[in-house]
């Protein structure tokens, strides 16, 4: 939906309800879009701050795999002698 900042003035109220329930609320000056009116998050809590750490840690260390340790991760790169293959 497009509004002029003018025709706003008088319909702010439903233009803030539209936008919360999820409309797209575009604001226009001079038929140029000026503005998008969103909707604003809640901040999630302390508790559900961590518990998405924790899952995002439980799915690193399930996903995490044994393999060469960093020294020798480049041993393909090069023959016995030492030189490039």
């Amino acid at each position: 939906m497009r509004v002029s900042v003018t025709d706003a003035k008088g319909q702010l109220t439903e233009l803030v309800r539209c936008a919360e329930a999820g409309d797209e609320v575009i604001l226009t000056r001079h038929g140029h879009a000026a503005v998008k009116l969103v909707p604003v998050r809640a901040a999630p809590d302390r508790k559900s701050r961590r518990m998405l750490m924790e899952a995002a840690r439980a799915s690193a260390i399930a996903k995490a795999a044994d393999g060469p340790p960093a020294a020798r991760s480049q041993d393909f790169l090069y023959g016995d002698d030492g030189l490039s293959e």
